[in-house]
């Protein structure tokens, strides 16, 4: 393409989106957007679009400025952590106007929440940006607010509080009150690895306002406001206790050794291996599979276990809901408590055998499993201490085994059926693994159900979705390609019996044939 025909091209798009009906302005807004941006980086017409946007801007009704301030914040990103380039200059020409816009808009109008998307580019801006969106909770919510002051801050390298922006940094600051541990690990990095947290972070705050703001301007309409969370103090969080020997042995014909495939023999603190010897401890309820251990105590393992208790709560009730507003682009909370149970409820149909709860977390779903099936059928399974003690503090009679999903630490076809809620993206490259071992441990008829997120088709809230990382920089989310996890089921002898997927939910029961 010639550099003299880039305008040309620039206004035939602009004008088509400009003047397109209601029912295809999402098209081609995402003709427009292609045609400038494809994921995270511009293209050649990108500085052009930015000088011909600016001019219509002012023009434009307010849901078309929505879809062009997601856009034009989307193109700023695109150069950071430069704040200088050329298309950021750009689109920083409009600073006066976008400010001015902003403070005239109700807290959670679509144009308000795109247009602090794109201001949050612009540190530069900062203090005229945050009186322009008021106090927290007046104009902007708090957890917004906090998103949009964290990404017009600047890194203090002396002091620098990493990890803490999702769900948002408000939600930090008033739950996550074990702050010593979970900041040890920034004590471990050198000065490269804080710069380039600090830009994660950054771009996970973009990211927030960004996927809130597009989905409301795509579906005209303000997000539903998420209930209030009510957070127990510290001294009131439940502790997981002993649980009785006879709780593992009346799975023993399931349970198999991790290391060598035998038969376990189970004491108060311990499951011994007769084939090779391992013995595993038995904590508060939980079987540690991860290691072996010739003693009945394992006291580096019941350290962890006391250590964050609140941290397992701080993911139940604010990281979670959040969670699934974004994967789930449940911005309408459609999706509830309720309607998840409802599924679990109507869904999973055990044969014979014990049901599996796996990667289950802190165990709000194990309960309703537990409920549905009869928790002395129930074993919980996941890699997290902290999470397997506050779900043993919660479900006294359901043992908890400490392990990962590849390999299950199960016999083959001894499952009567499996649960995997909200957690097979956790795992994304093993997920694949993880399938077929739940296919080689149900019994035929077993159902396995689970609940996950797609890729969205709209290619501006995939990038949205992926430019998330969460606290330790361990990765953000992984949704799955529909077709890819059904081909996963069917290699693992599971057929489909129902699929449903309001948004970009993921719910399927499959049946192990």
């Amino acid at each position: 393409m010639s550099i003299s025909a880039a305008p040309a091209q620039v206004r035939k798009l602009v004008g088509a989106f400009v003047d397109a009906p209601d029912d295809r302005l999402d098209t081609e807004f995402q003709q427009l957007a292609g045609a400038v941006w494809r994921d995270g980086a511009v293209t050649g017409l990108a500085h052009p679009a930015v000088r011909e946007l600016a001019t219509c801007f002012d023009a434009v009704d307010n849901r078309r400025k929505g879809y062009l301030a997601v856009l034009l914040g989307l193109l700023a990103e695109a150069e950071y952590p430069a704040t200088d380039g050329p298309v950021a200059t750009a689109v920083g020409d409009g600073l006066d106007t976008y400010i001015g816009l902003l403070g005239g808009l109700d807290a959670g109008d679509p144009l308000g929440l795109a247009l602090v998307y794109l201001l949050a580019h612009f540190p530069a801006g900062r203090d005229r940006i945050l009186a322009a969106a008021g106090p927290a909770g007046a104009g902007l919510d708090e957890d917004d607010h906090s998103r949009l002051d964290r990404a017009l801050a600047a890194l203090d390298p002396d002091r620098p509080v990493l990890g803490r922006v999702f769900p948002s940094p408000s939600a930090w600051r008033t739950y996550g009150t074990e702050g010593d541990f979970d900041q040890r690990w920034v004590e471990t990095m050198s000065p490269d690895q804080i710069v380039r947290g600090w830009q994660a972070d950054t771009r996970t705050a973009f990211a927030g306002l960004g996927a809130k703001a597009h989905w409301a301007v795509r579906n005209r309409t303000s997000p539903a406001t998420p209930p209030a969370v009510t957070f127990p103090p510290g001294d009131r969080i439940p502790r997981a206790t002993d649980l009785d020997a006879g709780v593992f042995a009346a799975h023993a014909a399931a349970l198999r050794c991790p290391g060598c495939g035998g038969a376990f023999e189970f004491g108060r603190h311990r499951a011994h291996c007769g084939k090779c010897d391992a013995a595993y401890p038995i904590t508060s309820g939980i079987l540690d599979l991860t290691k072996s251990t010739a003693g009945d105590q394992a006291d580096d393992f019941k350290f962890m276990l006391a250590e964050s208790p609140h941290m397992a709560l701080f993911y139940e009730l604010v990281a979670r809901p959040n969670f699934l507003r974004l994967n789930g682009s449940n911005w309408d909370g459609a999706v509830t408590p309720d309607v998840e149970d409802a599924y679990i409820a109507q869904h999973v149909r055990p044969v014979d055998g014990p049901v599996l709860d796996l990667a289950a977390g802190a165990g709000r779903w194990t309960g309703k499993l537990a409920d549905t099936v009869g928790a002395g059928r129930v074993i919980a399974l996941d890699l997290n201490g902290p999470m397997l003690s506050m779900l043993r503090a919660r479900l006294a009679g359901v043992p908890a085994l400490m392990s990962g999903a590849t390999p299950l630490p199960f016999n083959d076809a001894s499952l009567g059926a499996v649960l995997c809620w909200n957690a097979l993206q956790a795992f994304p490259d093993d997920a694949p693994a993880a399938i077929a071992e739940v296919g080689r441990c149900l019994r035929p008829g077993g159902t396995f159900t689970l609940m996950t997120y797609r890729n969205s088709d709209d290619p501006v809230y995939r990038h949205f979705v992926a430019s998330h990382t969460f606290s330790q920089y361990s990765g953000g989310p992984r949704p799955f390609d529909l077709d890819t996890l059904k081909e996963s089921l069917a290699a693992a002898g599971l057929r489909i019996r129902d699929e449903w997927g309001p948004g970009t939910f993921v719910f399927i029961t499959a049946e192990r044939v």
